[in-house]
C-alpha cells in the first residue's frame, strides 16, 4: 500500500467491509504498528516520535466513541484542560452537538460509562468534537457519524471543512453526500490502494467504487 496525503487535504477512504480501512486508520495514531514499511508524518516514521507528540499532532474519532462516566465538559475537556468556553462552544457548533443544552444540566451533566445515557448519534458528535478541541495537524475519522441521518452528517462534514481548512483530514465513508465532500476519495480493496482521485472520477471510471457506493446508498432507504 502506497499512499500520499498533503497537508490540509480532506482525503475520503471507500472500500468493502473488510477492505482494511479501519486498520489504515489505526496504523496513523500508532494504535497498531506496520509490520513492514513505515507510517510518517513530515518524513518522520511515527514510531520514532515520542507517543506524547504524536497525541499532540495526530487526534481520532472512531464509530465506536470511548467515553467515561463523568460531566460532558470533561469527557470534552480530556487531555486539553486549557480549553476554554469560547472553545467548547465553538466545537460544539461545527459538529452540530448542541443537544448539550437541552441536557439536564448542560455541560456539567454527569454521563453514564461509555456515554450510555446518550444516544449513538450524540455519543459520536460528542467524541468528534473532543478530537477537534485538540487542534490537531491530523484528524483521523473512522466512520464517526454513523449513527446520524445523511443530512445531519453531510451538515456536519460541511461544517468541518470549513472550520479546519489547516487540518489534514482522513475518513473513512460509505455515503455519497460525505464522500463528494472531500478533496480527494481513495478507493481501498483488499488492503490495497485500487484507484484514487476525485469522487466524479472515480465515480465515472471505476465500476466497483460506484458499485460500494451504491451498495451504501441503498443501505440507507
Amino acid at each position: 500500500l502506497d499512499l500520499v496525503v498533503e497537508p490540509g487535504e480532506t482525503l475520503a477512504i471507500v472500500g468493502r467491509t473488510g477492505s482494511g480501512k479501519t486498520t489504515l486508520c489505526a496504523l496513523i495514531p500508532r494504535l497498531i504498528d506496520v509490520e513492514s514499511g513505515a507510517v510518517r508524518i513530515d518524513g518522520s516514521d511515527v514510531r520514532q516520535l515520542t507517543l506524547g507528540s504524536l497525541r499532540e499532532t495526530v487526534a481520532v474519532a472512531f464509530e465506536e466513541p470511548l467515553l467515561f462516566s463523568a460531566s460532558v465538559r470533561e469527557n470534552l475537556l480530556l487531555g486539553r484542560d486549557d480549553s476554554d468556553d469560547t472553545e467548547v462552544e465553538r466545537v460544539i457548533e461545527v459538529t452540530h452537538a448542541q443537544f448539550i443544552w437541552d441536557l439536564p444540566y448542560g455541560l456539567e451533566t454527569r454521563i453514564g460509562e461509555q456515554g450510555i445515557t446518550l444516544s449513538g448519534g450524540q455519543r459520536q458528535r460528542l467524541a468528534l468534537a473532543r478530537a477537534i478541541l485538540f487542534h490537531p495537524r491530523i484528524l483521523v475519522l473512522d466512520d464517526p457519524l454513523s449513527a446520524l441521518d445523511v443530512s445531519t452528517e453531510a451538515a456536519v462534514h460541511k461544517a468541518l471543512g470549513e472550520s479546519l481548512t489547516h487540518t489534514t483530514t482522513i475518513i473513512t465513508a460509505h455515503r455519497p453526500s460525505t464522500v463528494a465532500l472531500a478533496d480527494r476519495v481513495a478507493f481501498l480493496d483488499s488492503g490495497r490502494i485500487a484507484a484514487t482521485g476525485t469522487h466524479a472520477h472515480l465515480l465515472a471510471t471505476v465500476p466497483a467504487y460506484r458499485e460500494v457506493l451504491g451498495r451504501g446508498a441503498e443501505e440507507l432507504v
